[in-house]
């Protein structure tokens, strides 16, 4: 067999360069936040009810005053159909008192 001369490649260079745009980081250094509860400004609380309640005995419980069970029923007319039929485990909304 005859000497085959291999290919020099021993001269040959590359580099690589991307079109891709470099894009900063965001900074947030500067961003500031605030969370507050409507809670607070409404003034409404929850009560579960337990065996044995009944609005009136809420009413006088958490509003000081028995005969504010209808401020309570009133609050609650999406859940509640008669003020006599509370069940133990319903969440009640309670209205803030007035004074």
């Amino acid at each position: 067999m005859g000497t085959d001369k291999k290919a020099d490649f021993s001269d040959v260079s590359s580099s690589v360069s991307s079109t891709e745009q470099v894009v900063p980081k965001a900074d947030f250094s500067d961003v500031t936040a605030t969370v507050t509860s409507t809670e607070e400004v409404v003034g409404e609380q929850q009560y579960t009810v337990q065996a044995g309640d009944n609005l009136s005995k809420i009413a006088k419980h958490l509003l000081g005053d028995a005969n504010a069970w209808n401020k309570i029923f009133e609050a609650n007319r999406d859940i509640l159909d008669d003020p006599d039929k509370i069940k133990p485990g319903q969440v009640l909304k309670i209205p803030a008192s007035q004074g």
